[in-house]
C-alpha cells in the first residue's frame, strides 16, 4: 500500500519523464516536488527535507552522483533511488556503492514498476529509522538505569555503612567468658543481626536474628529488632523492666512488633542471657536454624529449634529455657547461609559438617568462615553468612 503522507523529489532534466512520473504519483496520493537540474534538486531537498528521491544519473551541470554524495552526506537515511540510462551501468554501480537505495534503467515504461520500488524503498527506509529510534530510546533507558544503578549502590553503601556501626565493634569479655561474632553479607545490606551487651558485672546478653530474605527490607527489620532490645536494655539500666533479661517474653514482644509493621517479615533468632558468676544460661528459641551447637568438655550437642519464627502469628509464645553451664566450653550460633557454601550434597550431611568442624580442638567456625572467604566462596554468596560465637577460657 501507498504511504501516501510521504515526500518524493523527482531530479531530472527531461521535463516529460519528470512531469509523468510526478503526476503519476501525485495521481497515487504522493506529495511531490520536482528539480530539472541537480543544484535546484539539492536546493529542495535541504529546504524540504523530502522522504525519498528520485533522481536521474545523467543530468548537465551536476550530474547524479555528485546530487547522490551530497545527499548522503546530508542525510545517509533518506533512500535515493537512480534512474539511468542503458549505457551507463558503471555509474549504477557507483551510484550502488555511494549508498543509493536501488536503480532502474530508463526508459521507465511501466511506472507500477517505479511505484513498487519506491513503497519498498520507504518501507526499509521506516525501518532503520524506528531501529535507529529504538536504539537511541534504548541508550537513555540505559544510561537511565545505570544511573539508577550507581545511586542505588551508593545507597546501598551508605545504608550498609551505616549498619556496620551497630554491630557490636569489639568482642565482648566477662568473668573468662568471651562473646564474638562474624559476618558476610550476600549484598551491601544485610538480613543476618547480631549482637551482645553486659547488663551486670555477671550477667550479658547476646542474640543472632535471621530475617527473611536479604537486602534493604530485610535490613530495616534488624534495625528494628535492635532499637527495640536496645530499649529494652535501657527499661533495664533505668529499672523501669526487666524483659531483657527474660528470654520469651522478649522474643514473643519482637514478634508483635514485626507484626506491626505489616512487611510480611518474619526472622528466626535465639536470644541468650549468660549468668557469669552461676554459669548459667537462659534462653529462647524461635525456629532459628541451624541448630545451635553447644559443647562441653566430654561432647557436643544441638539445641534443637523450637517455636514459630516471630512476625508470623499474634498467639504465638515462646518459652525460657536455662541450662547449667558446668563444664562449658562453647555455644556455635549460624545464619543458614552457611549452607549454601557447603560442599556436602545433603543437609542432614551438612549439619553434620558441623558438628564435626566444632568439635576439633581449637577450630572455630570463624576460621571456617575465613578458609570460604579465602576460597573466594563468599564473593556473591546468595544468603547472608553470620556467626556468633561464646566461649569459656
Amino acid at each position: 500500500m501507498p504511504m501516501t503522507s510521504a515526500t518524493l523529489l523527482i531530479v531530472d532534466d527531461e521535463n516529460a519523464v519528470r512531469e509523468s512520473i510526478a503526476a503519476y504519483f501525485e495521481d497515487s496520493g504522493y506529495q511531490v516536488i520536482e528539480a530539472n537540474n541537480g543544484a535546484l534538486g539539492l536546493e529542495l531537498f535541504e529546504r524540504e527535507k523530502p522522504d525519498l528521491v528520485i533522481c536521474d544519473l545523467r543530468m548537465p551541470g551536476m550530474d547524479g552522483l555528485l546530487v547522490l554524495k551530497q545527499i548522503m552526506n546530508a542525510s545517509d537515511d533518506t533512500p535515493v533511488i537512480v534512474v539511468s540510462g542503458a549505457g551507463v551501468m558503471t555509474d549504477v554501480v557507483e551510484a550502488l556503492r555511494l549508498g543509493a537505495a536501488d536503480y532502474l534503467m530508463k526508459p521507465v515504461v511501466d511506472l507500477s514498476v517505479l511505484e513498487h520500488t519506491v513503497e519498498r524503498a520507504l518501507e526499509r527506509s521506516l525501518l532503520v529509522k524506528e531501529n535507529t529510534l529504538y536504539r537511541e530510546e534504548l541508550e537513555v533507558r540505559n544510561q537511565e538505569l545505570q544511573d539508577h544503578v550507581d545511586r542505588l549502590k551508593l545507597d546501598l553503601q551508605a545504608g550498609r555503612a551505616v549498619q556496620e556501626r551497630l554491630l557490636p565493634r569489639f568482642p565482648l569479655e566477662q568473668n573468662g567468658y568471651k562473646v564474638r561474632h562474624n559476618m558476610e553479607p550476600s549484598t551491601y545490606l544485610s538480613g543476618d543481626s547480631v549482637d551482645y551487651f553486659e547488663i551486670s558485672p555477671n550477667q550479658f546478653v547476646f542474640y543472632i536474628a535471621d530475617v527473611s530474605g536479604h537486602g534493604a527490607s530485610s535490613a530495616l527489620i534488624t534495625l528494628l529488632i535492635k532499637t527495640q532490645i536496645d530499649r529494652y536494655k535501657d527499661e533495664f539500666e533505668n529499672n523501669t523492666s526487666d524483659i531483657v533479661m527474660n528470654p520469651g517474653q522478649v522474643l514473643r514482644q519482637i514478634s508483635l512488633d514485626l507484626l506491626k509493621t505489616q512487611t510480611n517479615k518474619h526472622a528466626t533468632m535465639f536470644y541468650g542471657v549468660i549468668d557469669t558468676s552461676i554459669h548459667r544460661m537462659d534462653y529462647a528459641m524461635a525456629a532459628h536454624f541451624p541448630a545451635p551447637i553447644l559443647c562441653f568438655d566430654q561432647q557436643c550437642t544441638t539445641i534443637e529449634p523450637e517455636a514459630l519464627a516471630v512476625g508470623l502469628f499474634d498467639d504465638a509464645i515462646y518459652a525460657s529455657h536455662h541450662i547449667d553451664l558446668a563444664g562449658f566450653k562453647h555455644l556455635t550460633l549460624l545464619s543458614d547461609g552457611i549452607f549454601e557454601l557447603m560442599k556436602e550434597p545433603s543437609l542432614l550431611e551438612k549439619e553434620q559438617r558441623l558438628l564435626e568442624l566444632v568439635m576439633q580442638p581449637n577450630h572455630t567456625m570463624h576460621d571456617f568462615l575465613d578458609e570460604l572467604r579465602k576460597e573466594g566462596l563468599t564473593k556473591g554468596a546468595p544468603d547472608d553468612i553470620t556467626v556468633l560465637t561464646v566461649e569459656l577460657y
